[in-house]
C-alpha cells in the first residue's frame, strides 16, 4: 500500500516519472479483472502478483529508522516476509541506498537489471585486424577485400587493417555486405571542419552517409561528437539541401544545484540549455563577418531548429537531420520516444558521455544512449563509433583522461 501511495502522489507530474506512474496504474487496474490484488493475481509469466496491506510483523524497528517512511515500510515488509514464508525473499529496487539498509539487516536484494548493459564490453564501433600484405594490396587494387572471417563485423561496423604490430601498412574500412571497403568520406572538408583522426573520419562516414539513418557518437569532452554532427548537419541542410530543416535536441537536466525558473518566452528560457550548441555554431561561423546574425537568419528561416524534449511526444518528423545531444541524461523510454518520432528520410544521430551524466536515476550501464548503441548494433540502419582522442585542447585532453 505504501508503494501505490506514491504511485498516487506522483501520478499528476508531467515528465517522465509522472508518466510512468500513470502507467502503473492502468496496468493494476487492468489485473483487478483477474482477482484480488490483496489475495493474489496471476501474471502472463506464471508469476503472481500481491498487494501487501500495512503488514505487522513481530519484529521491531530498528532504532534510528523512522518506520513511517515508505522505504522504511518496504524494508520491514520484506525483513518480516523472510521470517515468515519458506520461499526466498528477494527485494527488488533501483534505490542504492534501499539496497544498503536491507544488505544490513541481512536481506537479499537486486537491483533492476533489464535495461541495464555491459557498459565496460559495450560495441566500440570498430576493431583491428591484422592481414596479410597480399590480402592489403587486394584491398587497394580491388576497391575492397573479401571478408569471411569468424566472428561475422556487425554492419558498419569499421575496422583497421593492419599488416603488422608496427602498423607499417594499414587501412581505413567499413564492413558492409561480407566486403571491407574503403572510406569514401575520410578527407571530405564539411562546413569547414576536416577529420584529424580516425574515429573522426569513422564518424564523418556514417554522418554523411544518408543510407544510415540513425548514429551515435560516444566520447569523452573534446572527442569532437558535436562538432562534427553540426558540421554535417549544416553542410546536408543549409549547403546541399538534403533535408529540409536541422532540428537540434539537448535534454533539460541541470549540472548541480538548478536555477529553477527562467523568464521570457520559450526562445529566451532554452537559450541558456542550448548555449553549447552556440558556442560550436559560432566556432563553425568564425570565418564570417557577422557569424551570430547568420545563424539567427538561420533560424529565423526555419532552416535551423532548437527544441527540448519536452514537446516531442505526438510529433513526427519527416525529411530532417536531428541532432540529439548530451543524449547520456535520456532514459531508454525517453529515447524510444525520440527515436520513434523520425519520419521518412530522417537522419537523426546521437551524441554524448556516459561517464558525465547529470540524471540523477541513471548511469554508464543504465541510460538511453548505451542501451541504444547496444540493441542497434545488429542493424543495417545504424552506425556507431567511440571517439577516445581528444581534440579540443590539450587540457581539455588531460583532464578528461585523469580526472
Amino acid at each position: 500500500m505504501a508503494v501505490i501511495e506514491e504511485i498516487d502522489n506522483q501520478k499528476k507530474r508531467q515528465d517522465e516519472i509522472g508518466r510512468n506512474a500513470r502507467i502503473t496504474s492502468r496496468f493494476l487496474d487492468e489485473l483487478r479483472s483477474g482477482g484480488k490484488l490483496s489475495k493474489g493475481v496471476p501474471l502472463q509469466n506464471r508469476g503472481t502478483l500481491r498487494v501487501e496491506l500495512n503488514h505487522e510483523g513481530k519484529t521491531p524497528c530498528p532504532e534510528g529508522l523512522d518506520p513511517q517512511k515508505y522505504d522504511n515500510r518496504i524494508l520491514f515488509l520484506t525483513h518480516n516476509l523472510s521470517k515468515e514464508l519458506p520461499d526466498p525473499v528477494i527485494l527488488v529496487t533501483k534505490d542504492l541506498n534501499l539496497r544498503i539498509k536491507a544488505d544490513v539487516l541481512g536481506l537479499s536484494t537486486e537491483d533492476f537489471f533489464q535495461d541495464k548493459i555491459d557498459y565496460e564490453g559495450l560495441f566500440p564501433g570498430y576493431k583491428q585486424h591484422f592481414v596479410t600484405p597480399e590480402d592489403l594490396n587486394v584491398f587497394y587494387k580491388n576497391g575492397g577485400l573479401s571478408w569471411n572471417r569468424e566472428p561475422d563485423p556487425f554492419p558498419n561496423e569499421f575496422a583497421v587493417l593492419k599488416t603488422s604490430e608496427t602498423g607499417s601498412q594499414s587501412a581505413l574500412c567499413r564492413y558492409t555486405d561480407n566486403t571491407m571497403r574503403p572510406l569514401i568520406h575520410e578527407n571530405s572538408v564539411n562546413w569547414g571542419v576536416k577529420a584529424l583522426n580516425k574515429e573522426q573520419r569513422f564518424a564523418f562516414e556514417l554522418l554523411l552517409d544518408d543510407n544510415v539513418p540513425v548514429v551515435t557518437l560516444l566520447g569523452s569532452a573534446g572527442t569532437g561528437k558535436t562538432l562534427l554532427s553540426l558540421a554535417v548537419g549544416l553542410e546536408k541542410v543549409i549547403e546541399s539541401g538534403k533535408y529540409s530543416r536541422f532540428l537540434i535536441m539537448r535534454p533539460v537536466i541541470p549540472m548541480g544545484n538548478d536555477l529553477g525558473y527562467l523568464p521570457g518566452n520559450k526562445d529566451e528560457k532554452l537559450r541558456p540549455w542550448m548555449q553549447p550548441i552556440y558556442d560550436n555554431l559560432e566556432l563553425l561561423f568564425r570565418k564570417c563577418s557577422d557569424g551570430n546574425q547568420l545563424v539567427d537568419e538561420f533560424i529565423n528561416k526555419g532552416l535551423i531548429e532548437m527544441e527540448t524534449l519536452t514537446y516531442i511526444r505526438g510529433r513526427s518528423i519527416p525529411g530532417q537531420f536531428i541532432l540529439c545531444d548530451e543524449a547520456q541524461n535520456l532514459s531508454p523510454n525517453m529515447i524510444k520516444t525520440l527515436i520513434t518520432r523520425v519520419g521518412k528520410d530522417t537522419k537523426i544521430v546521437f551524441t554524448g558521455d556516459p561517464e558525465q551524466i547529470d540524471h540523477p536515476y541513471l548511469d554508464a550501464a543504465g541510460n538511453g544512449l548505451t542501451y541504444l548503441v547496444e540493441k542497434l548494433k545488429g542493424e543495417k540502419i545504424s552506425g556507431h563509433v567511440t571517439m577516445t582522442k581528444g581534440e579540443r585542447s590539450l587540457v581539455a585532453e588531460i583532464s578528461a583522461r585523469l580526472l
